[in-house]
């Protein structure tokens, strides 16, 4: 009885404790538990009643059986003499049957080699010790043919490979999501190599017809000085590139070109100024000079020169 209570007790210690548990555990179970509504909560907790009815059930009819065992071996004495289902059971399966100490049958099972006085017994392996080492023996042999002689299953460097194949068909998704995703707003410039070469082929071929090749100038104003019409920082020409300014006779390449590809062209832009045209056209808008927050890492004129050109 006083085990009993002391159980009891114990349970309802953790089911007080639970709530605050669960507000500072970060076990998945607990944290699915917490976002169930009172639907399935309700489902949960009838589920675990009835549960909790069966385990009581099968408790209790262990119990009346052990009471019926025990009323039957005190009415029938051959029966009292009769060892019980679990000791036939722990005997058989559990721990075996064991040589009676200090007997002749010890003696015998005694070795010829002894250590500090102390002498080894051959005794049997307990049964659920063999058991559980022909178990191992089997599966190694099972898992040997699986995985290195059929070759049905994959190894562990087969499945770290597969996970860094999908790990990168992640990342790229992730980049091309982000990439499609630039505006006016989140635009930066990009002074990567790469990023520059495209800008600069973006260039030559759309825009160059109208600010020359070496960004000059001439239907449209130049792009190597300082100033600007529409203001000079990269956000400036993200939006003058993606909208167009067509009062001055510039379309918007919002739809012939991908935000990626605007900002590129864009970057490239901003590359030119410092540079010297050939045949700089006079200086159109006002001066532009930038925050003291944006970082203009322009590349320089020896750097220019070691973009590729087109079709190089």
């Amino acid at each position: 009885m006083k085990k009993f209570k002391s159980i009891l007790l114990l349970l309802v210690g953790m089911f007080l404790t639970l709530p605050t548990f669960a507000q500072s555990t970060d076990i998945e179970w607990v944290n699915n538990l917490q976002k169930m509504d009172s639907s399935e909560l309700t489902l949960l907790i009838i589920l675990a009643v009835v549960l909790g009815v069966i385990v009581l059930l099968l408790i209790l009819m262990i119990y009346l059986m052990s009471f019926m065992v025990s009323v039957f071996k005190q009415d029938s004495p051959e029966l009292a003499s009769q060892p019980s289902w679990w000791a036939e059971f722990k005997q058989k399966y559990i721990v075996g049957k064991m040589k009676p100490v200090g007997g002749k049958e010890e003696k015998e099972m005694m070795l010829d080699h002894s250590y500090d006085g102390i002498v080894e017994l051959d005794n049997h392996m307990p049964p659920w010790l063999a058991s559980v080492f022909y178990i191992t023996i089997a599966f190694a042999v099972v898992y040997f043919t699986y995985y290195s002689v059929l070759g049905l299953g994959k190894t562990q460097i087969e499945e770290y490979e597969q996970e860094l194949t999908l790990a990168s068909i992640q990342i790229e998704a992730y980049k091309s999501k982000q990439l499609s995703m630039i505006d006016e707003n989140s635009v930066v410039f990009d002074n990567s190599v790469p990023a520059i070469t495209a800008g600069k082929k973006i260039y030559d071929a759309n825009c160059a017809a109208c600010h020359a090749a070496d960004g000059g100038g001439g239907v449209g104003p130049n792009m190597t000085d300082e100033y600007w019409i529409h203001g000079g920082s990269i956000k400036d020409i993200f939006t003058v590139v993606k909208y167009g300014v067509i009062e001055k006779g510039m379309i918007p390449w919002q739809d012939q070109l991908s935000p990626e590809e605007m900002q590129q062209v864009s970057s490239y832009i901003l590359t030119l100024q410092g540079t010297t045209p050939a045949n700089p056209k006079a200086p159109e808008g006002e001066k532009y000079v930038p925050a003291i927050e944006e970082p203009l890492d322009a590349l320089t004129e020896d750097e220019i020169e070691m973009v590729p050109e087109e079709g190089q």
